[in-house]
């Protein structure tokens, strides 16, 4: 009988859980058959995972990747989302792609965190922004990059830089750089001192 006390335990914890993300992942491609997607090996995808990627698009990643709660990724036309090895999506990222993110290893994106590579047209006084189109603009986020809760990303993040909580980024970061606020500035740098900008 112990075994039976501890079966809730191991499947909630232990191989269920891996068992439950590969059935998710399995339900993500059959849903999306003209995507291309691939998910690295020990690429983990937690409850509540989705895509929408209603035609083309892809959607890529590295090995032992992690999507914790609440991922959400909206890809259009032939946009495409790049994780590199050993990223971490925490609790309810959110990215929407029509060109691409491409995100580099050992990334981590905080709470509530969402990433855009478009924003609306709005200055035409003679149409309604939601019929003036978007622009946009390619993201990359480089090799150990932190994003912590609840930032908003419009541009691109250096090597290993930090995006503080709250922060909205709209211009490109450079390595080893702290940025906050919205919108988001440089408050710090702590690389090389040779790399200084």
């Amino acid at each position: 009988m112990r075994w039976l006390r501890w079966l809730p335990h191991r499947l909630a914890y232990g191989r269920g859980r891996h068992l439950r993300s590969e059935w998710r992942k399995l339900w993500v491609k059959l849903l999306h058959p003209n995507a291309h997607i691939e998910f690295g090996e020990g690429t983990y995808v937690g409850p509540g995972f989705s895509l929408d990627m209603p035609h083309r698009g892809s959607f890529i990643t590295g090995p032992r990747v992690q999507f914790r709660q609440g991922f959400r990724a909206e890809v259009h036309g032939d946009g495409r989302i790049v994780f590199g090895a050993d990223s971490i999506c925490t609790y309810n990222v959110l990215m929407q792609c029509t060109t691409s993110i491409e995100i580099g290893e050992r990334c981590m994106f905080g709470q509530s965190t969402i990433v855009v590579d478009g924003q609306h047209r709005f200055r035409d006084l003679d149409k309604p922004m939601l019929e003036q189109g978007y622009d946009f603009t390619p993201i990359t986020i480089e090799d150990d990059v932190t994003i912590t809760t609840k930032t908003t990303i419009m541009a691109s993040i250096g090597k290993r830089s930090l995006v503080a909580a709250n922060a909205v980024v709209l211009k490109d970061v450079p390595p080893f750089t702290v940025v906050g606020g919205v919108p988001a500035k440089e408050l710090d740098y702590f690389g090389p001192e040779d790399s200084a900008g």
